[in-house]
């Protein structure tokens, strides 16, 4: 990765780190936390009134993101979804909901802050089939063929690797698995100095594909049934999109490196069947002894 990258991922991190930051320390106001600044394009305003109300507020407040990817997904009961870049935790938890007790719902994020906000955000909605894997979206800390469903809102636009993001994807679905995400995409006719114009990288601008490079990109990953279908305006030429694709039915990936060493030492890992590769030691010995990020 180089010099700039590294730069850029720090930035955004430290963003969203402070986002997360805000929201806690909001929420010991008495009139409890306040949402995190951002424009009418943008945050919990795009979710219906009573999924908001549903969760936790700090949830809610720590929304960010560029529509309602949960909403778009058709996520059906028994299934196990992964949310890229799950910040505070709103749509693992709605996720979480629809797929019910028989399913399971995934975040991955890099930020520690936001993982912390998001486990106390599940552990106030009771929510007992969620799972928060620290990570970054370009080696996603889980084994192939295991995910049903991945979300994610508004995120793929900040990646510095956005084809670590689609390959990553399309290993940790299952044969037939969908991809259903929310992200801004910009109009095939500006070129990225252009679009740098409309917006920093940190705001989703500057970073975007366009509606051309996000299909060839996850073309290139394997996926098929491509839609990119523009939902509102978030600046001139630049549109917050619902982006669909599927992983066909008889595509089997091998677990890369990322899922080995994520989870070394524990056979099966992040599904219901996973136990310790050495009997003497229980699952959560075996992952906390080979730094797993799949610490659930």
């Amino acid at each position: 990765m180089s010099e700039q990258s590294i730069d850029l991922r720090e930035t955004v991190r430290e963003r969203y780190a402070a986002a997360a930051v805000k929201v806690t320390e909001g929420g010991t106001a008495c009139c409890g936390p306040q949402p995190v600044e951002v424009d009418e394009n943008f945050g919990s305003t795009l979710y219906a009134a009573d999924e908001r109300d549903a969760l936790p507020a700090e949830a809610v407040a720590a929304s960010l993101g560029c529509g309602n990817p949960t909403a778009v997904a058709e996520l059906r009961e028994g299934e196990r979804v992964l949310d890229l870049g799950s910040g505070g935790g709103i749509d693992v938890l709605l996720s979480a909901r629809r797929v019910g007790p028989t399913g399971k719902a995934y975040g991955v994020d890099m930020t520690d802050e936001m993982l912390a906000l998001a486990l106390a955000n599940a552990e106030k909605a009771g929510a007992a089939n969620v799972e928060f894997l620290k990570g970054t979206i370009e080696a996603i800390p889980l084994p192939a063929n295991t995910i049903d469903v991945v979300i994610s809102n508004c995120v793929i636009n900040l990646s510095v690797d956005k084809p670590a993001v689609f390959a990553e994807s399309f290993r940790v679905l299952k044969p037939g698995g969908r991809m259903g995400v929310s992200d801004v995409v910009a109009d095939d006719t500006l070129t990225p100095e252009q679009r740098a114009e409309r917006g920093d990288y940190v705001g989703c601008i500057a970073g975007a594909l366009s509606f051309a490079e996000y299909r060839k990109g996850l073309e290139t990953a394997g996926f098929t049934d491509v839609e990119i279908i523009p939902t509102h305006p978030v600046a001139d030429g630049m549109h917050s999109a619902i982006v669909r694709a599927v992983k066909p039915a008889g595509e089997i990936e091998a677990a890369g490196p990322s899922a080995t060493a994520a989870c070394c030492g524990v056979d099966a890992c992040c599904t219901p069947d996973e136990q310790a590769t050495d009997s003497s030691t229980t699952v959560a010995e075996a992952k906390a002894a080979s730094g797993c990020g799949c610490q659930g």
